[in-house]
C-alpha cells in the first residue's frame, strides 16, 4: 500500500485540528480587532507640533530608509484581529510601517469596501510620503484589493497584492440562498468576478495568490489561484492550512514576509517557479 494516501490523510487530519485552533483564536482576537489601531490612528493628518506626521517622525528617528508600507485588508466576518500574527511578524522582519484596514461587510459590498480601501491607501501614502504600498488580502479581503487595483486605478498606488485564501474564480460556499450582495458577489460568474476578468491592459502591480488544498470555504480549493493574461501573477500552493489559519499560521506569515522581500530587492522568478508547498505546521 502507497505511504502518499496516508500521509495526506495525516497532513489533512493535523490541518483540520489547526484550523480548529485557528477559529478558536481568531475568536479570541476578535474584541481586541474592534478598536481603532493605533497605529493607523496615530498617522492620521492633524495638528503637528513640528508639522511632521508621526509615521513619518518614527522614521526619521530610527533612521529608516525605504520600506513600503504595508496595508492588511481582513474578510468576511472578521476583522484586524485577524492579523496580529502577521502583523508582528512583518515588524520584527522590519516592515515597520503595517497599517490596518477595518470594514464592515454587513453595511458593504466588494465595490464601496474598494473605495473604502482607495481612501485608507491615499491617507496612508500622504501621511507616510510613500508613493506606494503593498497591500495583503484575506479572504474578501483579497477580491477587494484586487478591484481597487484593477478597477479603480489603484495600480498607481500598489506595488504588490498578496491575497491569501481570496475566492479569485468564486466559491460555491457563496451558492447558499442568502441575500446578502457580499454573498452574490463571491458566486462562481458574479457581476463582480465579471469586472475582474475583463482586460487589465498596462497594470503594474504584481500579485501573489496564497491558496491551500484545505480550505474550506473557498470550494473548490483551486479558485483562490489567480488566473489572468494581463496580471503579473505568482500562484503559491500552501498544503494542508484552513481557511482561517492562512493569515495565522507561522509559516504562511514567514513566507509573505519572504515575498515581500524579494519584491523590495527586485528579486522576481517566473509564475512557475514561486509555486511552492509549504508544510502544515501547526499555528
Amino acid at each position: 500500500m502507497s505511504l502518499f494516501p496516508v500521509r495526506a490523510l495525516t497532513a489533512a487530519v493535523c490541518g483540520a485540528a489547526v484550523e480548529v485552533v485557528a477559529i478558536i483564536t481568531a475568536l479570541a482576537l476578535y474584541p481586541s480587532g474592534m478598536s481603532e489601531d493605533r497605529e493607523t490612528a496615530d498617522a492620521r493628518p492633524g495638528p503637528q507640533s513640528d508639522g511632521i506626521p508621526p509615521v513619518r517622525r518614527l522614521l526619521r528617528e530610527k533612521a529608516v530608509t525605504g520600506g513600503i508600507p504595508v496595508l492588511l485588508v481582513h474578510g468576511m466576518s472578521s476583522n484586524r484581529g485577524i492579523f496580529h500574527i502577521l502583523r508582528r511578524r512583518l515588524q520584527r522582519e522590519g516592515f515597520l510601517q503595517v497599517t490596518t484596514l477595518n470594514y464592515s461587510w454587513l453595511a458593504t459590498d466588494v465595490r464601496s469596501a474598494a473605495q473604502l480601501l482607495a481612501e485608507e491607501v491615499e491617507r496612508l501614502c500622504d501621511c507616510t510620503g510613500h508613493e506606494r504600498v503593498h497591500v495583503i488580502g484575506h479572504s474578501l479581503g483579497g477580491l477587494v484589493a484586487r478591484y481597487y487595483v484593477q478597477r479603480m486605478g489603484g495600480d498607481a498606488r500598489v506595488h504588490t497584492v498578496i491575497t491569501l485564501g481570496a475566492p479569485h474564480q468564486g466559491t460555491l460556499a457563496a451558492m447558499l440562498p442568502l441575500p446578502h450582495p457580499v454573498i452574490r458577489q463571491l458566486r462562481p460568474g458574479s457581476d463582480v468576478l465579471a469586472e475582474l476578468a475583463e482586460p487589465a491592459p498596462g497594470c503594474g502591480t504584481r500579485f501573489v495568490a496564497f491558496h491551500s488544498d484545505l480550505d474550506e470555504l473557498v470550494f473548490p480549493a483551486a479558485n483562490a489561484r489567480l488566473v489572468h493574461p494581463d496580471l503579473q501573477v505568482s500562484n503559491v500552493a500552501v498544503r494542508a492550512v484552513g481557511h482561517v489559519s492562512l493569515p495565522l499560521h507561522t509559516r504562511v506569515a514567514r513566507e509573505v514576509c519572504r515575498v515581500l522581500h524579494d519584491e523590495h530587492l527586485q528579486k522576481r522568478p517566473a509564475a512557475a517557479a514561486w509555486v511552492q508547498l509549504l508544510g502544515g505546521e501547526s499555528a
